[in-house]
């Protein structure tokens, strides 16, 4: 009897090893090599910081293919990009260009940064500048007498 499971068992896991197709490759690999390169700049539209290529989404897979169909009739990257850009602003892009409207997506960083420094050198000189405050009579006093019992209980 369990020879017979055996061989059942080895039947169908033989059956499933033949049922299992390969996906078909790419038919143009050097195209799909540059529609995953042009998706991995693109944003997806759908996904919070997620570009096309890790996007599934099916916005993002359309845009896929579009980006797929715009390279097949022999449209340059940048144009490509530039079409995207002008459909949905320069969100698409994960690198959008330098220009006076994402002036502050690129230098803020950078000014936040020197602020900061500037605080922390500004808190520091201010640190170095504040001595201990002097004692009143009453607290030299005190001190005097801990110390007097110390050294007596020494």
């Amino acid at each position: 009897m369990r020879n017979w499971f055996a061989a059942i068992f080895l039947t169908l896991a033989a059956a499933g090893v033949g049922a299992a197709e390969a996906v078909p490759a790419a038919a143009d690999p050097v195209l799909e090599a540059r529609v995953q390169k042009l998706a991995e700049e693109l944003r997806c539209l759908v996904c919070q910081n997620q570009n096309l290529a890790d996007s599934h989404a099916e916005l993002a897979i359309d845009l896929k293919n579009q980006v797929r169909e715009m390279l097949k009739q022999g449209k340059s990257d940048k144009e490509i990009a530039d079409y995207m850009v002008q459909r949905y602003g320069d969100f698409v892009l994960y690198r959008p260009p330098v220009k006076t409207t994402t002036l502050l997506l690129w230098g803020g960083p950078f000014v936040l940064f020197a602020g900061g420094l500037g605080v922390l050198f500004f808190n520091l000189r201010r640190r170095r500048n504040v001595g201990a405050a002097p004692l009143s009579q009453a607290e030299h006093a005190a001190a005097l007498r801990l110390l007097e019992e110390k050294k007596e209980g020494a």
